[in-house]
């Protein structure tokens, strides 16, 4: 069921409108892009295996979808009320914690990954 104002545009075309504004307004997600880049190339220098890039890929995704997620939840809550309410701020406050975990364990993941890669650079040297 489409809303009265929605035309039968491209889906893409708001899919690509939220991801300009989230780059635009989140530092948070720069940050996790910019992390995305640094994996990527560490994985192009170190010759990783697929199945590390398949790990790395899937996490680098999980963790931008998740923030992508934070911030939408974020919006919404926002919208809803700008006073101080305790259960905005407790779905605000889960929803930015679920980001940090996944985020921890992608780079833990990622340690685990390319910590000895490194290492024998180093100890080769």
């Amino acid at each position: 069921m489409k809303l009265e104002n929605e035309k039968n545009e491209n889906p893409f075309i708001y899919a690509i409108r939220g991801w300009k504004q989230a780059i635009k307004t989140e530092k948070n997600l720069k940050f996790d892009c910019i992390m995305a880049i640094i994996v990527i190339l560490l994985g192009i220098v170190f010759k990783i295996s697929a199945i590390e890039w398949i790990i790395c890929l899937l996490l680098i995704g999980i963790v931008i979808s998740a923030e992508l997620m934070n911030t939408a939840i974020e919006t919404v809550v926002d919208m809803y009320t700008r006073e101080k309410n305790s259960m905005a701020g407790n779905a605000k406050d889960i929803s930015a914690g679920a980001v940090l975990f996944i985020a921890v364990i992608s780079a833990i993941i990622g340690c685990i990954i390319f910590i000895p890669k490194i290492a024998m650079v180093v100890i080769n040297k």
